[in-house]
């Protein structure tokens, strides 16, 4: 008896899960490099933009390269459907502003990725929507925090760099006795470590740029709708044709029909494509960047001139447990770890010859960063104390190389600390 895509395991899933064959049976789905879509008659395309028909129209609003790239997301994430766009940023700035207003308030982590935060905390308070950062570990701070305005909870998996885990799960008991949907950030623990929606998340989001593409040769993100919140609320009175007509999929379309389709900041085809591609090996990327992350935070937790890591695999990271919970025994290939200062730091990166220095995670490449003098210069000292950043910490993305080799390089690097 031939097996349903939902009794798929999850690795097989990866391959097959929202694909069908393409044209003359191809395995792989084409790249459809092409703006715009022609029918035959008006009628046709009439009942396309009007909903009663299903086709493609215009690539900023759908492709069939982007929508292979959306189901197989869906697929993997077990949501209902699911929207490319150009970057994580992009997925992020088109699910917030697909369900807050102005006046809404965020209820967000402090512990951000640096634009994450820039979003939040500058460009959407312009618009006159505010954004209350708690940490994501204190659950009674979290719940004071939600107030009558709040109509979104937001957290990452990972916290990115501070290397925090949150419970999901009180998160996700804190937005379902508010009445507002949770939405994660699971770019950096990727579907590999823990389908997020299985843990309460109502909206996941993604940086596919990173682990999920995992050769840094495209730009890319998604929205992956789990239709898990109920959209028929007085705290959402803007859903409610998109309710009435759509149900549970009313995130969805208010997003691809407003939001996506005004903003613009959709997926290119060959982005979309080699997103794909990465999909089919992410499982077996994520297995040796955990394994190497491990060894290589065992290795710089015993090395004297390291004054500290941060890695949740650690068994005396306060997060642990949580993310031993949470991601099944594994727990990523990002970690930090400190020296004696910034100047150290400096020598350390530049003395590396395997590990490339540059802003991206998630490549099959080692890559490390000073995120005090980069990613996050522009930050106030105390905007750097919440997100986990001092001058002394250098972030690695630990990639899939011999592990041998790695250790070495930082060996190496370390005797000029």
């Amino acid at each position: 008896m031939a097996k349903t895509e939902s009794s798929l395991r999850f690795d097989t899933r990866l391959i097959h899960g929202g694909t069908s064959p393409g044209p003359s049976g191809a395995t792989k789905s084409p790249i459809v490099q092409a703006s715009a879509f022609a029918y035959d008659t008006a009628e046709e395309l009439e009942d396309i933009f009007k909903g009663r028909a299903i086709g493609q129209v215009y690539t900023r609003i759908g492709n069939p390269t982007l929508e292979s790239l959306e189901k197989r997301l869906a697929a993997i994430e077990g949501g209902i459907a699911a929207i490319a766009t150009s970057s994580g940023m992009a997925a992020i700035t088109t699910a917030v502003m697909a369900i807050v207003r102005s006046g809404d308030e965020i209820l967000s982590s402090a512990s951000l990725f640096g634009g994450t935060y820039s979003l939040f905390h500058d460009t959407l308070a312009n618009y006159g929507i505010s954004t209350r950062f708690v940490d994501p570990t204190d659950a009674d701070a979290l719940r004071g925090a939600v107030n009558e305005n709040t109509r979104l909870i937001f957290v990452e998996t990972i916290g990115n760099p501070k290397m925090d885990v949150p419970d999901l799960a009180i998160f996700s008991a804190i937005a379902r006795e508010n009445g507002i949907p949770l939405m994660v950030d699971a770019t950096v623990s990727t579907p590999y470590l823990a389908r997020v929606g299985e843990l309460g998340a109502d909206i996941i989001v993604h940086s596919t740029s990173k682990y999920i593409n995992g050769t840094a040769n495209s730009i890319g993100g998604a929205i992956i709708d789990c239709g898990s919140f109920n959209w028929q609320s007085d705290k959402f009175p803007h859903f409610d044709q998109f309710y009435r007509k759509y149900r549970n999929f009313a995130l969805t379309a208010r997003t691809r029909k407003l939001i996506h389709k005004d903003f613009g900041a959709c997926a290119a085809p060959l982005n979309a494509f080699l997103n794909c591609e990465g999909l089919d090996t992410l499982s077996l990327r994520m297995e040796r960047h955990c394994s190497n992350a491990m060894r290589v935070a065992q290795f710089l937790d015993a090395h004297e001139k390291v004054s500290w890591v941060n890695y949740p695999g650690l068994p005396d990271s306060p997060y642990f447990e949580v993310a031993n919970r949470q991601f099944g025994g594994r727990f990523g290939g990002l970690l930090t770890f400190g020296v004696a200062d910034k100047a150290s730091a400096f020598r350390v990166i530049n003395a590396l010859s395997l590990a490339k220095n540059l802003a991206n995670i998630g490549d099959t490449k080692t890559l490390v960063i000073h995120p005090a003098s980069t990613i996050c210069a522009d930050y106030t000292p105390e905007v750097k104390a919440l997100m986990g950043v001092g001058e002394e910490l250098i972030r690695v993305s630990v990639g899939i190389e011999d592990i041998e080799d790695i250790i070495e390089d930082f060996a190496a690097a370390l005797e000029q600390a």
